[in-house]
């Protein structure tokens, strides 16, 4: 097994068993992403106005997959989360940026109440 093998395998497994520990990523190099039934991969490019952090998440390979975007400068933070049912914490992961590291963790936010959408 690769280092980067490694790495990935071992931030799965840091995601699903909800461990707190945060795994660095570099640019251009992914990190494993899962939020419940959705699961994929998030990196980030350095640019004039900050890192661009992409995140790319999917049910399954044949599903669609539904893209995010957001440009962090040093000390934001980012949080991607799947409600649950009513009452429940929502499955959620925190990316941050700090200086020019920036680290994708699990996020634990309260249960909150949603909203149902309107047509």
């Amino acid at each position: 097994m690769t280092f980067r093998s490694f790495t990935l395998a071992a931030a799965a497994l840091a995601a699903l068993t909800g461990a707190a520990s945060a795994e660095t990523i570099r640019p251009l190099d992914g990190g494993s992403v899962s939020l419940g039934d959705l699961s994929g991969i998030a990196y980030y490019t350095p640019e004039p106005k900050g890192y661009r952090v992409v995140v790319t998440l999917a049910r399954t390979e044949a599903s669609r997959a539904v893209r995010f975007e957001a440009v962090l400068a040093s000390g934001q933070s980012v949080i991607l989360s799947t409600p649950q049912e009513l009452g429940a914490a929502a499955e959620a992961v925190e990316i941050s940026r700090t200086g020019d590291t920036v680290a994708v963790s699990r996020a634990r936010p309260a249960p909150t109440r949603a909203a149902a959408a309107l047509n």
